[in-house]
């Protein structure tokens, strides 16, 4: 096997056991003494370990150095948790995003009072907004922002039962959608016609969006689809199939907006 091969296959291992552990990419990053970005590239398969690097794995995630490197491995039989009466119990770390339709709703008249008058702001643009403000927010603080779901499609991320939602809100009189034209292409906009509750959201929340509206709503359809291709979340994830909030935390510049804590390695 290659050696960028077996790389990969190492860090997908980690990946596993780290999940089984219960254990965020920080936390097990603290406990082996290496930096968040290190241990990142370490389960991508960019970046290789050294034997006190393995050794200090093993200890905090509880395996042998034989059944990891085995070609027979598997992470339930080389991880499990026993409770008090002896029942195997396994821990998995997962995002599994509810979707809060309340605060959803609130989010997109938000963004909508802010980004409405943009000419360039269709839906192609309002999608990427909905999902960089979901998806920064979550590697910001591990939390759901409206806990939609979004799905890789080829024009980029788009957010699952968004049609549901605006029709619900067209027809309690909260926005309007109208067609346009912009540039000689067919383009659909929707204004609010109700100012989103501030008092919905925590100030960390209104913070994130308020980046995201400054740092992207002026930008073309094209150039925030072709920025989106570009963000892990969406390169990690099959067409058609729903973007994991965890692989946020596998970004790098100019993606991530967290500062992680860069100590020094061994």
């Amino acid at each position: 096997m290659k050696t960028n091969e077996t790389q990969k296959e190492l860090g997908q291992r980690l990946t596993q056991l780290r999940k089984r552990k219960g254990l965020s990419q920080e936390e097990l990053a603290a406990r082996v003494q290496l930096s968040r970005p290190s241990l990142a590239q370490i389960e991508l398969g960019n970046r290789g370990i050294n034997i006190q690097e393995f050794q200090r794995f093993a200890e905090v995630l509880e395996f042998s150095l034989d059944d990891f490197v085995s070609k027979d491995f598997h992470a339930s039989a080389v991880e499990t948790l026993v409770d008090v009466q002896g029942t195997q119990q396994i821990q998995e770390r997962i995002s599994v995003p509810k979707l809060q339709v309340a605060k959803f709703k609130e989010v997109l008249l938000y963004i909508l009072e802010r980004c409405a008058g943009k000419p360039n702001v269709g839906e192609t643009v309002l999608y990427k907004l909905l999902y960089f403000s979901d998806f920064n927010y979550y590697e910001l603080y591990e939390e759901q922002l409206t806990g939609a779901k979004y799905r890789k499609l080829p024009f980029g991320p788009v957010p699952q039962k968004l049609d549901q939602i605006i029709e619900q809100m067209r027809g309690d009189g909260q926005l309007e959608r109208i067609k346009t034209s912009y540039h000689g292409f067919s383009q659909t906009r929707y204004f609010p016609l109700v100012k989103a509750d501030l008092r919905t959201f925590k100030a960390s929340e209104k913070e994130v969006i308020d980046r995201v509206i400054e740092q992207m709503s002026d930008w073309s359809a094209s150039a925030i689809s072709d920025y989106s291709h570009k963000d892990i979340p969406w390169l990690a994830t099959k067409e058609g199939e729903e973007i994991n909030y965890e692989l946020a935390f596998y970004r790098e510049a100019p993606f991530s907006v967290r500062n992680y804590d860069e100590r020094e390695e061994e």
